[in-house]
């Protein structure tokens, strides 16, 4: 997304990008970027919390009219919802869950293999 921000505003269409990857925004550059610290997946908010998602939009619009400089970054005021050490176990692999993720992971390329030889010419893109 940073690269196509970057081209978009070389054509003159203002851009903002909303997210969670502040290294990985702060090493590509974009012109403004609201960081919400989120899991990845979420950059609005958590799923079906319109009333965060709705502010976390208005918060982007008024970045976009208010930057000044290149590179600005805004940072969200929310917090994630629940517990406050969610990143701390957030996508990790344990002796608990390998064995299911594993799995997981078998039956999604499983999934794709099947979808790819029935339809070999067309791009197929999973989660």
């Amino acid at each position: 997304m940073s690269l196509v921000a970057r081209h978009l505003e070389q054509h003159g269409i203002p851009t903002i990008v909303i997210g969670s990857a502040l290294d990985i925004i702060r090493h590509v550059g974009v012109p403004r970027y609201l960081h919400t610290d989120f899991p990845l997946g979420n950059p609005l908010g958590a799923p079906y919390d319109r009333t965060v998602q709705r502010k976390h939009v208005e918060i982007a619009l008024e970045l976009l009219e208010e930057a000044s400089q290149a590179k600005t970054i805004r940072r969200s005021p929310f917090s994630w919802p629940g517990e406050p050490g969610w990143r701390d176990d957030y996508s990790e692999v344990t002796e608990s869950n390998q064995a299911a993720l594993a799995a997981a992971g078998k039956a999604r390329r499983a999934k794709q293999a099947a979808m790819k030889k029935n339809n070999p010419k067309q791009q197929i893109l999973m989660p």
